[in-house]
């Protein structure tokens, strides 16, 4: 009977550790949502874009945005101290404990450089977002004009 104890505490133990195999946490998938360009109101500045990601595992960074028709995309961070307005390069920014970041006007936002013409309102620009822990994203954001409009045709 001993033998059959070993074989049964065993097969317990085997059952467990499969069983917690499939009770392991999958990796949460991150989700880009409402992405948009706010068109810049001055041929050849800078544009900026928008969104909020959402999911990501604990130390999730976002590193940085890329598309073919920017010439150059940086992070940066709108603030107002003392009446003054002024923004500051992000090397990154990481998750919030909920897995959230909002990039939005007045906030945090990203810069694209050298725009390409051909990017007018109404139109799309694919945007493709790195991460250190997580396989890039790309989304397509609405582009609207300098204001903050969509497409007048709308």
């Amino acid at each position: 009977m001993g033998k059959l104890h070993k074989i049964g505490t065993l097969a317990l133990g085997v059952s467990l550790a499969l069983g917690a195999g499939g009770c392991q946490r999958e990796p949460k998938t991150i989700r880009i949502e409402d992405a948009w360009v706010r068109l810049s109101p001055v041929k050849g500045e800078p544009s900026a874009a928008y969104f909020r990601i959402e999911g990501g595992a604990e130390g999730t960074k976002l590193l940085g945005l890329s598309s073919p028709m920017v010439r150059r995309v940086e992070l940066h961070e709108s603030m107002t101290t003392g009446g003054m307005s002024r923004m500051k390069p992000l090397k990154d920014v990481d998750f919030d404990y909920q897995g959230k970041i909002r990039f939005e006007p007045g906030g945090k936002h990203a810069m694209l450089f050298g725009l390409n013409k051909s990017v007018i309102q109404g139109s799309t620009l694919a945007l493709t977002f790195a991460f250190n822990v997580a396989p890039p994203v790309t989304v397509d954001a609405e582009v609207r004009g300098p204001s903050g409009e969509s497409d007048p045709a709308h």
